[in-house]
């Protein structure tokens, strides 16, 4: 059955508007935590032909029940036409840190 819990994955652009999506993200607690991969190699279609470009991974972890309103923030602040905004269910966790994000998100 899994957790009300998920990791949101999100690739921006590598430098400051990564970290501003991150921090956004947690001050306006959308996010308990987001870690930042700085530097990761993404190869995809875009516009009929393969692209290969440097950006930096963000992980988040969230409320499954807040990813609507995460997704809509994201689309706002992101500088990508079509931002990668993927959520993965959390199956089971560590249940200290699994009540942690509980608390330091909204409650919808």
């Amino acid at each position: 059955m899994g957790t009300p819990y998920c990791v949101v994955l999100i690739t921006a652009p590598k430098g400051a508007q990564t970290k501003r999506i991150a921090h956004q993200l947690v001050s306006k607690r959308l996010a308990a935590c987001v870690n930042v991969m700085p530097s990761v190699q993404s190869t995809y279609w875009w516009k009929g032909k393969s692209e290969t470009a440097g950006e930096s991974l963000l992980m988040v972890k969230t409320k499954k029940a807040l990813l609507k309103k995460l997704i809509a923030f994201v689309q706002k602040i992101h500088p990508y036409t079509v931002p990668e905004v993927i959520a993965v269910p959390i199956i089971n966790g560590h249940k200290p840190y699994l009540s942690w994000i509980q608390r330091e998100t909204l409650t919808r």
